[in-house]
């Protein structure tokens, strides 16, 4: 098979970007109220205080809002942006739900669960609207977001925006 820059990694980059800025609008414009409002489940706290409320608002418009900016040239864009929105919004509550259960405190880095949780589901979310990159796309997203999640919180941490660079 012969390598096709746009459909291994092009089209990825387009198709996986609502998700990337949804990820990455909480560091920048998260904080506020917990989303488990300092609630415990069996003595632990549910998600901790870096999963706030404002964070996952400005994720989901900045995924939407990606979409949106997609949408003129890739009209399903703006569903797959929502379905990838809700996706990474719940892989993310789901990698923190399970290191709070594990006994880890808020903040705590999990190499893969931290970097792949919110990704995958926004990948399964996704998927059942059609329009999904092909297997060497989705091998390119996956080694691309392991690579963009050490540098994007490296440098967030140099820049004071996230306390721990994980």
């Amino acid at each position: 098979m012969a390598f096709d820059f746009y459909s291994w990694i092009i089209y990825p980059l387009i198709y996986i970007f609502p998700a990337y800025a949804c990820n990455g609008a909480p560091v920048i414009f998260g904080g506020g109220m917990p989303i488990d409002m300092g609630r415990k489940l069996y003595g632990k706290r549910i998600f901790g205080d870096n999963k706030t409320i404002r964070g996952a608002v400005a994720g989901a418009i900045a995924g939407i809002a990606v979409g949106a900016i997609e949408y003129p040239f890739f009209s399903y864009m703006v569903t797959v942006s929502v379905a990838m929105v809700v996706g990474a919004i719940a892989g993310d509550l789901l990698g923190s739900f399970i290191k709070r259960r594990a006994g880890f405190k808020s903040g705590h880095g999990i190499p893969v669960l931290d970097q792949y949780g919110f990704v995958v589901l926004a990948l399964l979310f996704a998927y059942p609207l059609g329009n999904f990159p092909q297997l060497y796309g989705l091998v390119f997203i996956l080694v691309l977001t392991g690579v963009l999640h050490v540098l994007t919180n490296i440098g967030a941490h140099r820049l004071s925006l996230k306390s721990v660079p994980w």
